[in-house]
């Protein structure tokens, strides 16, 4: 087919998400037809640098050879088996990995597919364990404002955006939400509510879909604190700042945290196929242990928990971090992103302010009319320059792979930045 009739068919039979399907119909879409180390090859043949990882999970890069190759292997041995009565290598070889990387004291891993089911299952987890110790009245939650945990009817729950969530207020659960960076806040909510309260949780250092909202140093090991003092569990959900987006493998890390309950999605299999796993510590996993008429199984399971193929690509990741020394090559490039960012996109009229935490990167723009949508007119104007971003509103997003060249990662923000000073700019000019 060519890209005019491939367009033609997505528009009459694909409902895309966080996409206003009548303004998608008014625009020529990309169809990305191959990919290529950092670069996305369309239907016509324009390659593009893939700047934000398609979607924040893209670790090595497109097409490793080491993880299509276990991808392959894994192949020709089995494509998928339950682990429903049943287990398999690959699932047992990443969790023994899982654990032996995690933060101190999470023995325990439970998979799922995506970062809302690896919430939603912390979630579930934190409310039975309390029920089955007979705490009963433990069964609230406190979350962030402005936090973004995923889009099943508990992840939204416990989020915190009103764009995405408060159409489905009649649905949710009611969660306390603290002020994000404010230990303070957190302290006097579990001090009226602590013991109501089954556990926190939280996005580690970055609250990424709110816009890149960076916590202040030593806020996390606060939350930490205060969730002890009050005998309340901590859920770090780290689908999106996991495996080294902050510059550390886990943004706990960086605090010294070991959080209750972990949860992990995205990056886990260097982006190629949807795996997710929430780990605990073994006092959460005995919690449920007991004689079958006790009742006190987990009862949540997923056709494709723990898929072999997912798991062979998760654990060819973990190989690669270690073979290809992603992270401790990163941290070069992340000072370099925060020079060329300095250099090129922070003097910008139109960009009011930078927040970045390792190679997690918003670019907030000036104040503009909510009609103008200059966060998606500046990623219509990276794309004519051959890369690929995607905003939060009017933020402009910055993740690309960890594997991302030091020459690519310059002409990265360097169109970012020749688009938002032509089209941005452009309109405050027009406006003054």
């Amino acid at each position: 087919m060519t890209t005019a009739e491939l367009a033609a068919l997505d528009r009459s039979v694909l409902w895309h998400p966080f996409t206003q399907q009548q303004g998608w119909a008014d625009e020529p879409p990309i169809v990305v037809e191959r990919a290529e180390g950092t670069t996305l090859v369309d239907t016509d043949g324009r390659a593009y640098i893939d700047g934000v990882s398609s979607l924040w999970c893209n670790v090595h890069g497109h097409r490793h050879p080491h993880i299509d190759a276990a991808v392959r292997e894994q192949l020709d041995r089995m494509a998928h088996s339950t682990m429903l009565g049943l287990t398999h290598p690959p699932a047992i070889e990443l969790a023994r990995r899982l654990v032996e990387i995690a933060p101190r004291g999470l023995s325990r891993v439970f998979y799922s597919d995506n970062g809302s089911t690896a919430t939603e299952i912390a979630l579930k987890m934190a409310f039975q364990y309390w029920r089955q110790r007979g705490e009963s009245q433990r069964t609230g939650f406190v979350c962030l404002r402005d936090a973004y945990h995923g889009d099943t009817i508990g992840s939204v729950s416990v989020g915190g955006i009103d764009l995405f969530h408060s159409l489905y207020r009649p649905l949710l659960f009611d969660a306390w939400q603290a002020e994000p960076g404010d230990g303070d806040h957190l302290a006097e909510l579990l001090a009226t509510h602590g013991e109501r309260v089954a556990a926190v949780i939280v996005e580690p250092l970055v609250q990424g879909a709110a816009g890149m909202l960076v916590h202040p140093e030593g806020y996390l090991r606060r939350v930490r604190e205060l969730c002890d003092e009050h005998g309340v569990l901590l859920i770090c959900d780290e689908v999106a700042v996991g495996f080294g987006r902050t510059g550390t493998m886990f943004a706990c890390e960086q605090e010294d945290v070991a959080p209750d309950i972990l949860c992990l999605a995205k990056g886990i299999t260097g982006g190629y196929l949807p795996l997710a796993a929430t780990l605990t510590t073994e006092r959460l996993y005995e919690g449920f242990l007991g004689a079958h008429e006790d009742l006190r199984t987990f009862f949540h399971g997923h056709t494709y928990t723990g898929n072999p193929l997912a798991c062979a690509a998760a654990i060819a990741t973990l190989e690669v971090f270690e073979r290809e020394r992603t992270l401790e090559r990163l941290g070069p490039k992340i000072e370099l992103l925060g020079a060329l960012l300095a250099e090129h996109v922070a003097p910008l009229a139109a960009v009011a302010e930078i927040r970045r935490r390792g190679f997690m990167t918003g670019i907030q723009l000036a104040e503009f009319p909510l009609a103008a949508r200059m966060g998606h007119q500046v990623t219509l104007a990276v794309r004519k320059r051959g890369a690929i971003v995607r905003p939060l509103g009017d933020v402009v997003v910055l993740m690309p792979p960890l594997a991302i060249a030091e020459a690519e990662l310059r002409r990265l923000v360097a169109i970012v930045a020749d688009a938002i000073a032509c089209v941005a700019g452009g309109e405050l000019a027009a406006a003054a």
